[in-house]
């Protein structure tokens, strides 16, 4: 089943790629381990791939608190791309939900959340995020109903 109200596609990071022969498992499909690879690169494209290409530094720091998955189907053998579907789900002062899609244009694969905190790293201890951050982060948070 798809996360409950996916947003407009202006709220979404869309994140492509092709399948590896190594993402395949002896079953014959993708082992549910390298998913959370694809969410990983999916975010590193959201957070530090587009934005630092534009110039911008969206986020100084962040860190996983949680990460739920729930598989719908298997990813069998394809040429075709497979993509992360993100948006942000709900934010707070120093963490943000994080939803996702793995999908083609036919179907979800996996739906999955992931909690992030903001990390001051030199300090090694959690902070609030920037006024620029949150802003940032609220490109991919759709209004309320």
């Amino acid at each position: 089943m798809p996360h409950k109200n996916p947003p407009p596609a202006d709220f979404r990071h869309v994140y492509e790629f092709n399948l590896r022969f190594g993402d395949i498992d002896s079953q014959g499909h993708v082992n549910n381990v390298k998913f959370l690879g694809y969410l990983e690169d999916a975010r590193l494209e959201m957070f530090h791939g587009d934005p630092v290409r534009k110039g911008e530094k969206p986020v100084r720091g962040m860190v996983i608190s949680r990460h739920e998955i729930d598989y719908k189907a298997p990813i069998l053998p394809t040429v075709y791309p497979i993509r992360v579907e993100t948006w942000v789900t709900e934010a707070r002062a120093a963490s943000f939900r994080l939803a996702y899609e793995v999908r083609d244009d036919d179907q979800i694969f996996a739906t999955a959340t992931s909690t992030l905190v903001a990390f001051d790293v030199e300090n090694n201890r959690l902070r609030r995020w920037t006024p620029e951050e949150r802003e940032f982060i609220g490109r991919y948070l759709p209004p309320s109903p």
